[in-house]
């Protein structure tokens, strides 16, 4: 399944059942259907059993779920009340085309126009108690008949590839990790590996607690994608990881200090291997990585990251290349894990 497919289906925290029915089939076909199974999560549990006794065994993750909507209510006049899913800045959701609930409607998320704004609209960022999504509804009836609360809604963003190697899409934060998850099963490695496609990362990291627990990996190395603070006149100090400049390896992040021993493997692996790799300098965020190391007994754990401008954003861009080192740095782990 390729990178445009696996972004283009609709899978927000708690929504997850579109992208699972797809990696579920793929998975069967390259691990045996008796070796996949879902948890009470949802989370797609996929093992592979290794070719040599005594070798760890790894957990290799990547979180299906992107950011979205839900809507909440709608006003008088048809207009869809609604809270992100996920952490999602107001400030880029403004005009942005969506799609609501199973049907797909189409929907626009608005904002009192400009030249209706007072000056002090214009110096404060509209929250989302000040949005709205409009999807053409006469009144709050018919509004809430087709989109009732608890409805889910999607950016409307199509792939598309432009520049020297990049892309820009929604939901790279963590397709690109389903990408390489899916790409490593195909192979047979010396020790078993599991490989986890876990829900409900964006709204607290929740899915994978369960998949750590029934795992409990000795080594889990989680594939995900991470801001990428490179633009404009940034100060080097200031960068958190660069797009084009490999795949980002974290020493700590807000939720877990890594195992200098897997980090130091991890950097010496990519030398040698020629992979194109930098250390991840801004100490941000939380990952999946975290619950699996601290499950049961504990595991090392390490996170591979994609650098991503414009994160948790309708429209996410990152280099081709640097998800092919990711795929590159992970498949050298397995082999010599």
């Amino acid at each position: 399944m390729d990178l445009k497919t696996l972004c283009g289906i609709h899978a927000p925290s708690g929504d997850e059942k579109r992208l699972r029915r797809a990696i579920l089939e793929e998975a069967r076909k390259l691990c045996g259907e008796e070796n996949v199974r879902i948890d009470r999560m949802g989370n797609v549990l996929c093992h592979k059993k290794g070719t040599e006794v005594g070798r760890p065994h790894v957990c290799v993750s990547a979180h299906m779920d992107e950011v979205g909507f839900i809507i909440l209510s709608a006003t008088d006049d048809g207009l869809l009340q609604f809270r992100p899913i996920g952490s999602i800045d107001p400030r880029v959701v403004v005009s942005k085309r969506v799609l609501v609930g199973e049907d797909l409607l189409p929907g626009v998320i608005g904002a009192l126009a400009i030249h209706l704004q007072t000056r002090e609209d214009r110096e404060r960022v509209l929250g989302y108690d000040n949005l709205y999504i409009d999807i053409g509804a006469k009144d709050k009836d018919e509004a809430l008949g087709k989109c009732p609360p608890g409805t889910y809604a999607y950016f409307d963003t199509p792939y598309t590839p432009f520049g020297d190697g990049f892309v820009c899409a929604k939901a790279l934060d963590d397709r690109v990790g389903c990408y390489n998850l899916l790409q490593l099963m195909q192979s047979g490695y010396p020790g078993d590996v599991t490989f986890c496609f876990v829900t409900q990362e964006e709204v607290g990291l929740r899915g994978s607690i369960g998949a750590a627990f029934t795992v409990r990996p000795d080594v889990c190395i989680n594939l995900e994608g991470t801001a990428a603070n490179d633009l404009g006149d940034v100060e080097r100090r200031d960068e958190v990881c660069c797009a084009g400049q490999g795949v980002a390896v974290s020493f700590m992040d807000r939720s877990s200090v890594y195992q200098r021993k897997l980090f130091k493997k991890l950097l010496a692996l990519a030398d040698a291997g020629d992979i194109p790799h930098q250390v991840k300098r801004g100490v941000t965020g939380s990952n999946d990585a975290a619950n699996y190391q601290r499950a049961a007994g504990g595991a090392l754990a390490c996170t591979l990251s994609v650098p991503c401008r414009y994160i948790h954003s309708g429209a996410s861009v990152c280099c081709l290349d640097d998800i092919d080192a990711q795929y590159r740095l992970t498949r050298a782990f397995l082999l010599n894990a």
